[in-house]
């Protein structure tokens, strides 16, 4: 083992992280020992309730995903060993990208390692210094650097309009009449809120200012619409959203992987530009297959996403007979606000100790004195599940004096 050398970035990293541990901040990794499901074993725990996790259709433990990504390693063996197009690509990436394309019913996909590179590369491979882009006040971080790295590496505009204000979206696209391209991207599902994007509202500002909407589904594909086709789907209006990217890492198999969706001729130009594209190793073919599999499960059972949305109902309304006061709305994303960071880490703590993981959050994730414990349910927790999870809440409520 390797004694680190005393050095000034040695002493500012230590420093950081006491200081993350005064704050409390700090994050502490929990090891799990069996798959991802409604329950799991967590070491030193035993068997955990899990409502923190993205694995909204409990397909991350399915015998049909999990045995396709057996065939895919078996098949096409670890990876592709450099790049796709100086190695090859192997046939199980386009067969995955005919299916996001359909799922989501754009023309085309194309598949990255993470959504998170999905949003770095696309507005950093479009856009020039004659383009803006304008981007919701609460979009994911994954979007806020695509921004920065695209107004790095292109020169464009970039600007932030208020969330869900598309009063003030139209005045900024007003004000960038002389830009050539002018692109709009939000979430779909806001992951902190679990609030859902007004679609109608935000396409018809767009439409008027001839503006792309680029729209990021991570915590909609599986989830909204009737056949988890995403945010799209929820309103009636598959094939209106011009760009789409999501992931494979939520819904669709939780294991790795994104995607950009949108015309042949985008994802053509992103595969000959995209530089996480062409200087990155493709996705493992074991999780290209599983994650292909998730999608076929997904269209041969939508009955998937009505369980869970009716966990989510159901479970968000129980809360607030206990006294909590969880943000309203239609996702399984159930954000139960505490006020003062403290108290959502406390909480937290408190409900890992009666057997439920469930993460707090705090400023700066998200505002002062809207700190929360943010639950996720998946069709997977079956109502014993989730009374035995309630009946955590009430009693670390009653210690904690929240209700």
């Amino acid at each position: 083992m390797t004694t680190p050398r005393s050095s000034t970035l040695e002493a500012r990293v230590n420093a950081g992280l006491d200081a993350f541990r005064s704050d409390g901040v700090y994050k502490t990794l929990n090891h799990i020992s069996s798959p991802q499901d409604a329950r799991v074993i967590m070491e030193g725990r035993g068997e955990v309730i899990i409502l923190s996790s993205n694995n909204y259709l409990g397909l991350s433990n399915h015998p049909e995903v999990v045995a396709a990504g057996k065939r895919g390693l078996d098949e096409f063996g670890a990876g592709t060993a450099s790049v796709r197009f100086i190695c090859g690509t192997f046939t199980v990436h386009r067969e995955l990208e005919l299916a996001c394309a359909r799922l989501v019913g754009t023309e085309a996909a194309l598949t990255f390692v993470s959504c998170w590179n999905a949003n770095e590369a696309l507005p950093a491979t479009v856009l020039t210094d004659r383009d803006i882009i304008l981007s919701d006040q609460l979009n994911h971080a994954s979007i806020i650097d695509g921004l920065r790295l695209a107004k790095s590496i292109t020169k464009c505009q970039t600007g932030v309009f208020r969330h869900g204000d598309y009063a003030d979206l139209d005045a900024k696209l007003d004000a960038a009449g002389d830009r050539e391209v002018k692109l709009v991207v939000s979430d779909g599902v806001f992951s902190m809120e679990g609030s859902i994007v007004d679609l109608p509202a935000l396409l018809e500002v767009c439409r008027r200012h001839d503006a792309i909407l680029w729209l990021d589904d991570s915590h909609a594909t599986g989830v909204l619409g009737s056949g988890g086709r995403g945010t799209a789907e929820h309103f009636g209006l598959i094939g209106e959203v011009d760009l789409i990217t999501s992931t494979l890492g939520k819904a669709l198999g939780g294991a790795a992987g994104g995607f950009v969706a949108g015309s042949a001729a985008v994802c053509d130009f992103l595969t000959q530009r995209a530089r996480p594209q062409l200087f990155t190793n493709a996705l493992p073919a074991t999780v290209a297959a599983s994650a292909m599999a998730a999608i076929e499960v997904l269209e041969r059972e939508p009955e998937r996403v009505a369980t869970l949305r009716d966990n989510a109902r159901w479970f968000r309304g129980r809360l607030q007979d206990l006294g909590f006061r969880p943000l309203p709305g239609d996702t399984p994303i159930v954000p139960v606000i505490l006020g003062e960071t403290a108290a959502a880490i406390r909480m937290s703590e408190l409900l890992l100790e009666e057997g439920v993981f469930v993460t707090g959050f705090g400023f700066p994730v998200v505002p002062q004195g809207e700190a929360r414990v943010r639950c996720q349910l998946s069709a997977a927790h079956s109502r014993q599940d989730l009374e035995e999870a309630l009946a955590a809440f009430e009693r670390v409520g009653q210690a904690l004096h929240l209700t």
